[in-house]
């Protein structure tokens, strides 16, 4: 078998698997053995790239490759549906389309309205040639590369018996229990929560790098067909021939005579949709037949045969108890209610977020009041309002925001500007130290694996560790005492910390957790800056010369180095030999070639990534600027470089460079 035969034979087998898996959850391989085939397929690619084709099942893998999306016009507006939020106004839709179909029998095509984040697919020829988000109904962007990567998505379609061209839309989600896993997460680093996996799905559907979208396991469903030769007049039927050609139908769907009909659809989903696995928030009423949807035609937003009747949030009444104030890494105090256990959207709810003290000044809460709580977003509760009429005369007192640290007793600092009361102490804070040391061993920073915030936390309170530095006079010896360590995972710590004295100066000036310098402000020192010494003694002036450090930043650092604590630290990390200046090579690779230039990254490129574009643009001098204006120096132009961009450069008399030109200028 040449290998041509063997790469058709296992993108068809592949495609088939995919399938059976992910949309009819029917398996017939075991999972390392569809790995097994999709890695032999990933070799037999590589080792062939005149084979290439973007339908392969290998696409849904994604790229570390950053793609920045175009704008596509839709061919059919991907306009809104009008909203109902009562059975009064669906009687009163059903009756208008009765009306203006002159008595003519209809049915209606109830469906669930998902809550997720539209899309557009377009095929030809049974492949997937195009995935386009809602954007402004007229145009949105491009994230075809993206939408590979979602496995209940066809590449390329079963059977022959689809139009040469159609487009099918429908919603793409997040499954609630990865959204929970991606939640977790976020909180373990102290990063926003999504407030929704619809807010979580939209975010990841726009990210830049494929193979962290592949990572977040997106679903989706797809509902509406359109194009010329569809197989039926019947929109219910058209989706039925769709779910034969591979795409992923909701078997939700009913066709309704009567109004009654839709109504048993209606209070049946509102309280079954609770055990779905995706986020709801109502129904889709529709018009069945194609040739009555043209004849009733579209309003200049909204089509006149179709509405959504959105369920009512779910809420509940308990009672406030207490409220306690949490601490987190950098010193945010976050107030929690503590409520009697009450049933909501399917989950017991205990607790919910007060956010910051003007929440609570804003509800005029009292200990022993009885609050309305609800979902945002069906998954994180939060306190909406008071009901006044119950309480009573011997109440509690008056919910305050505390203004000392639950934890150390330091006094509360509110910057201005923001909502957020911290904590000051960094240095004694047992939350805030615990934070920092959880943040000095996390990934993007020292990467020190094989611990995590339970460790951290049993070597604090055993006082194994007291500070990020302590970290490097940790004995196999003292870890393997402790309860539930075997010698494995002892080995792996202490090889984990000894290699994380090779991480680069930039990833350890991240790592110290100084207020305000994240990734991008640690490597803008590090390379101006050189050392931890000399950041040490540079002074106010000389730091806010630097590109990028404001006077915010530079305040912070030298705050950062007037604690002798913080001092005592960088002298234990450089005795352990951490990287606390640049490498020699490092230095050797900056240059001030692009000094003084402010460059405009556009396109896919093939010889280096955009972040790794990114970064030889800072080491030779330059800067990196999101959007083009009479300043920028030129564009480093990839493949399918922004029109809109591509316009603004020609009517400024921006030079565009390609690859090439670019890698010979800094050569």
């Amino acid at each position: 078998m040449t290998a041509k035969e063997r790469i058709d034979q296992l993108r068809k087998e592949l495609h088939r698997h995919n399938y059976n898996y992910y949309v009819l959850n029917q398996p017939e391989i075991s999972d390392k053995t569809f790995d097994d085939l999709m890695h032999e397929l990933m070799a037999l690619e590589e080792a062939n790239p005149v084979y290439k084709d973007e339908s392969s099942p290998s696409m849904r893998v994604g790229s570390d490759i950053s793609k920045e999306f175009t704008q596509v016009a839709h061919k059919y507006p991907m306009l809104s549906l009008s909203n109902t939020y009562s059975e009064a106004e669906v009687t009163d839709f059903y009756d208008r389309v009765k009306r203006a179909l002159n008595d003519e029998p209809f049915e209606i095509c109830c469906e669930l309205k998902y809550d997720g984040t539209s899309i557009s697919l377009t095929y030809e020829n049974g492949r997937l040639v195009r995935a386009v988000t809602r954007g402004d109904g007229e145009k949105g962007d491009d994230v075809t590369t993206n939408v590979k990567t979602i496995r209940t998505i066809p590449l390329v379609l079963h059977g022959d018996n689809y139009p040469e061209v159609f487009e099918i839309r429908g919603e793409i989600l997040l499954p609630w229990t990865v959204f929970d896993e991606l939640n977790k997460e976020r909180e373990a680093r102290e990063e926003p929560l999504f407030a929704n996996p619809r807010n979580a799905a939209a975010g990841t559907l726009k990210l830049q790098n494929s193979s962290i979208v592949a990572s977040r396991r997106l679903d989706a469903y797809l509902y509406y067909l359109l194009g010329d030769n569809l197989p039926s007049d019947g929109h219910y039927e058209n989706l039925e021939e769709a779910a034969k050609w591979g795409f992923k139908i909701s078997d939700a769907m009913r066709k309704c005579s009567n109004l009654e009909e839709v109504f048993q659809f209606i209070n049946y989903w509102d309280v079954e949709r609770r055990n779905l696995p995706v986020a709801t928030d109502g129904i889709v009423l529709k018009v069945n037949s194609l040739r009555q949807q043209r004849h009733l035609g579209f309003t200049a937003k909204s089509p006149r045969w179709a509405i959504a009747y959105k369920f009512q949030a779910e809420q509940a009444v308990t009672r406030l108890n207490t409220v306690s104030f949490q601490v987190g890494r950098i010193g945010t105090i976050t107030p929690v209610a503590n409520l009697d256990p009450v049933q909501l959207s399917g989950t017991i709810v205990k607790r919910a977020s007060l956010h910051n003290a003007d929440i609570i000044e804003s509800l005029d809460l009292h200990l022993g009041d009885m609050v309305n709580v609800e979902k945002g977003g069906e998954i994180i509760p939060k306190i909406t309002g008071v009901d006044l009429s119950a309480r009573a005369d011997n109440i509690g007192e008056k919910v305050k925001f505390i203004t000392h640290c639950p934890e150390c007793g330091t006094k509360l600092v509110r910057f201005e500007g923001e909502a957020a009361f911290y904590c000051p102490n960094e240095s004694s804070c047992p939350p805030q130290i615990k934070g920092r040391i959880e943040h000095f061993i996390s990934r993007r920073a020292m990467n020190i694996d094989g611990l995590g915030p339970e460790t951290v936390d049993l070597f604090y309170q055993t006082g194994l560790i007291h500070d990020a530095a302590d970290l490097y006079a940790l004995k196999a010896e003292d870890i393997i005492k402790q309860e539930r360590f075997k010698q494995k995972l002892t080995d792996k710590i202490i090889k984990s910390i000894n290699d994380s004295k090779d991480v680069p100066f930039e990833r350890v000036l991240y790592a110290l957790g100084i207020r305000f310098v994240g990734e991008t402000v640690a490597k803008k020192l590090a390379k101006s800056i050189k050392n931890i010494d000399a950041l040490e003694q540079a002074g106010y002036d000389t730091l806010v010369n630097i590109d990028e450090i404001g006077a915010r930043i530079a305040q912070s650092i030298i705050s950062f180095f007037a604690e002798e604590s913080n001092r005592s630290i960088i002298e234990r990390l450089k005795a352990a030999g951490v990287q606390l200046s640049l490498s020699e090579t490092e230095e050797q690779e900056t240059t001030t070639k692009l000094e003084g230039k402010s460059i405009v990254i556009s396109g896919v490129f093939s010889h280096h990534s955009r972040d790794e574009y990114k970064d030889i643009i800072e080491r030779n001098g330059g800067k990196n600027v999101g959007s083009i204006s009479a300043k920028t120096s030129f564009i480093l132009a990839g493949e399918n470089m922004g029109p809109a961009k591509l316009e603004k450069a020609h009517k400024l008399g921006i030079t565009i460079m390609n690859e090439e030109e670019f890698l010979n200028l800094i050569s």
